[in-house]
Parts: C-alpha cells; structure tokens; sequence
C-alpha cells in the first residue's frame, strides 16, 4: 500500500543520512523498519505482559564488595527467564555484563529493576521486543 508523508527538509535530510549509512536500498525500506520499530517499542510500553525476548545491558564496579555475586543470585532467581549472558572486563575496575532472556514481559522487567538497585552498578538499559511473529 502506497502513502505520502510530508516532513521538513531537516528531518529528511538526517533520515537520508541515516538510511544511507545503514545501507537501506530504498527510504522505504528505512521506513518500513522505522514503523516496525515504532510498533514494538509502543506495544512494550503499553503492554508488558506475553512473551517477550530482552537484553539487559549492566556496566558496573567491579571493586563493589558483593556485587559480583548478588547479580549472579539474580540470574539464579530468574533462571526460568535468563537463556544466557556475557562478562566482559571493560577495565581494572569496570565491567559489562550482557543478559539475554526470553519470558513473561512483567518477569523480564522485574530482573532488570533488581539489577538496577544494586550499589556499584553504574548503568542498566533493558531493550525488549515481542517475538514478532505478527508482523
């Protein structure tokens, strides 16, 4: 289906750019992913509950006394959730830590809340997405 969208110069101009340097063959294409996008993170933040699949991104202290340790207590708490994760020594005193899970949604952003309490962790994102099986 064929649609006209009227934007400002300055913001086609970018999203040229932007398809450009991610090698999209065509605006469409870039505006197919870019509504496709949209729709998840809408239906994410309006509805947590099904399925979904998430990473949570952790930089944290490393030199924090206990904290290597609770944040494997929380991977052991959601185990049924977590499908895997990657430690990486970023420096002497800093680390990442990449978790990947799969799960209920209100279980996926309730591991992530724990992890974003804990005292050393510098940073927590956690992106999500339906399994888009609807799209």
């Amino acid at each position: 289906m064929r649609i006209g969208v009227s934007l400002p110069e300055n913001l086609l101009n970018k999203f040229d750019e932007i398809i450009q340097q991610r090698g999209y063959s065509s605006r469409s294409e870039g505006v197919r992913d870019a509504i496709r996008n949209y729709i998840v993170n809408f239906e994410w933040m309006s509805d947590v509950e099904g399925e979904r699949v998430g990473v949570i991104t952790i930089l944290y202290d490393h030199a924090q006394r206990g904290l290597e340790d609770s944040l494997t207590e929380i991977q052991h708490d959601f185990g049924s959730t977590i499908k895997s994760s990657l430690h990486i020594h970023l420096d002497q005193d800093i680390c990442l830590e990449v978790v990947v899970l799969r799960g209920e949604g209100d279980e996926v952003r309730k591991a992530a809340e724990k992890m974003m309490t804990l005292k050393g962790v510098k940073h927590v994102k956690l992106t999500t997405t339906s399994l888009g099986k609807e799209l």
